[in-house]
């Protein structure tokens, strides 16, 4: 884990107890230099150190692939993207399809930032409104109920510009075994405190 990631966790969680962080004077303390208010820590998918792989929608070296910068915070995953035309159904409109991998990535990554890690179940999609080619976007996924194995997830898609809601999904994962996710960790360089 980089020393960023946990220097930036532990601003968080002494300023969730109430303690200042270190280097900061306590309640009630004069202060010498003025320093901003402490911000959450967000993660980003290159803090969790994974090793380049082929995934169609955050792995960068697929050519073909939707390259999502991922953005990770617990229990949540969002990013930002503008369509492009590659990804064209109807005659200016975005492939329902992508859509649905874009979803399920954000969901899918909602858990890891929680360190649990599944396999989606079953998903279901309200498109709203369409999507054209050239769009900015912004898709969220997050946790709704945790159940042993089984994770419940929500999502949308909205105009990056307006956030007017474009789509909205839930899905079910079923959370891998200890050993898949050691597996699975192993395979795509993620340490075991990374996700902290």
């Amino acid at each position: 884990m980089s020393d960023r990631v946990s220097t930036k966790s532990a601003a968080v969680a002494q300023a969730a107890v109430g303690q200042p962080a270190v280097g900061q004077p306590a309640v009630g303390q004069p202060s010498v230099v003025s320093r901003p208010a402490i911000q959450p820590a967000v993660l980003r998918y290159e803090d969790f150190r994974i090793r380049p792989h082929n995934c169609f929608a955050c792995g960068e070296l697929n050519e073909i692939g939707l390259h999502l910068k991922l953005n990770l915070e617990p229990g949540r995953c969002w990013t930002e993207l503008e369509m492009p035309r590659r990804f064209e159904g109807w005659e200016g409109i975005v492939h329902g399809g992508i859509l649905c991998t874009i979803l399920d990535e954000v969901m899918a990554w909602a858990l890891v930032a929680q360190d649990s890690w599944g396999v989606t179940a079953r998903m279901s999609i309200d498109f709203r409104r369409p999507v054209t080619v050239g769009q900015a976007i912004r898709a969220e996924g997050w946790i709704a109920e945790s159940r042993r194995r089984i994770q419940i997830t929500a999502g949308r898609i909205l105009d990056a510009a307006t956030g007017a809601e474009l789509a909205t999904a839930e899905a079910t994962y079923v959370a891998a075994t200890e050993a898949r996710k050691r597996e699975l960790k192993d395979r795509y360089g993620v340490g075991d405190g990374a996700s902290e």
